[in-house]
């Protein structure tokens, strides 16, 4: 699977990358058919969210799979946005299943 991530309007971070990456290497082993992962990290500073936002869109078989959460920091984020992706991913699985 290959992993791209950009950040918008904010600095690169090696850690986040590293914690991305790891996060993300655990589903592409759990389903292999991952193809690739687009990752956004973005600040918004808006009193009615959080401000921390990750976006995460995977290429696999089928239509993408997309998942994004706005939380108070970014391993919330990362964490809340893999826990939506992995739902859809279990859920393409079963469809994978019964045919």
């Amino acid at each position: 699977m290959t992993i791209n991530i950009q950040y918008v309007h904010m600095a690169t971070s090696e850690a986040m990358n590293d914690y991305v990456t790891e996060k993300l290497s655990v589903l592409a082993k759990k389903y292999e058919w991952i193809i690739n992962a687009e990752v956004h990290f973005e600040v918004e500073n808006n009193a009615k969210t959080n401000g921390k936002i990750c976006k995460i869109e995977l290429s696999a078989p089928g239509p993408r799979i997309f998942a994004m959460s706005d939380e108070s920091n970014y391993e919330d984020a990362v964490k809340n946005t893999i826990k939506d992706l992995e739902k859809q991913l279990k859920k393409r699985k079963e469809t994978f299943s019964t045919h």
